[in-house]
């Protein structure tokens, strides 16, 4: 099923989708900053990788049915919050909340909701954390929040949800109940080899003689370094007014030349 909308509509959700892609790509940034300076910090990288996707306008026209809502652009950016998504995938359950914290700490992202299904698991055994979460986007006349829906989970996790995913698609959602009871303990099963390998991971840092710190240690930078970094130095500005004043030269004499002045 296609959006059923008039031609001014149909620009109006493809302007959406354009802010809901743009904002992906700022929180896709953002993330790989994070990762490539927690990298630099701790010898460790937290984020396996990071997945996004923007729904499709059938699917959108799903939901909003599911909702009894009306097909309208105005309709699909207040009700569905994960017409944009990006999932993190990490190695072990500390890196969900420490990935979260780095997250909620961004100056210009702003939190609006948490579901935390990792403490709360759905009843079908589903465990994730999510995010749904506002970034401006500038555009060149004005900076429009736009929310992104971000979810982060093991890999083991990953794998379940992939995999319960397309058993309920397969099944319409209506799956016999032996193989729900069975997907609901390998939801079991995936949890406790979380926790065994977060376990084994915490003790290798022990013998590590410089052990990973949690997600809350400060990377110092030098305060010269800071204050400078984003500065022009002197001998940059001098070299600088040099190329302009050449410049100037060099199309003063190309303007004496087209009024027939000569060299």
């Amino acid at each position: 099923m296609e959006l059923p909308m008039l031609y001014n509509e149909t620009e109006e959700l493809k302007r959406a989708l354009m802010l809901y892609d743009s904002a992906l790509k700022e929180i896709n940034t953002k993330l790989e900053i994070l990762n490539n300076e927690f990298k630099l910090a701790h010898q460790y990288n937290p984020i396996e990788h990071i997945t996004s996707r923007l729904k499709t306008p059938k699917s959108i026209a799903k939901k909003l049915q599911r909702y009894e809502r009306d097909i309208t652009v105005e309709n699909i950016i207040k009700y569905i919050n994960d017409v944009a998504g990006i999932r993190i995938i990490c190695s072990f359950t500390s890196d969900i909340y420490g990935i979260a914290d780095l997250i909620s700490k961004q100056s210009d992202i702003k939190v609006l909701k948490i579901k935390d299904y990792i403490a709360n698991p759905k009843p079908n055994g589903y465990t994730s954390y999510h995010m749904i979460v506002t970034i401006p986007v500038f555009l060149s006349d004005m900076t429009i929040d736009t929310k992104v829906e971000i979810q982060i989970r093991t890999i083991a996790m990953d794998f379940w949800a992939s995999l319960e995913h397309k058993i309920h698609y397969k099944f319409e959602g209506n799956a016999p109940d032996h193989i729900r009871n069975e997907l609901k303990e390998c939801a079991e099963l995936v949890t406790y080899l979380d926790q065994r390998m977060l376990s084994i991971n915490e003790e290798v840092q022990r013998y590590n003689s410089n052990p990973l710190d949690d997600f809350n240690r400060d990377v110092i930078y030098s305060s010269e370094v800071v204050e400078s970094i984003g500065n022009i130095s002197e001998d940059d500005k001098d070299e600088k007014d040099n190329k302009k004043k050449k410049r100037k030269k060099k199309k003063s004499g190309k303007n004496r030349m087209l009024l027939g002045f000569g060299a």
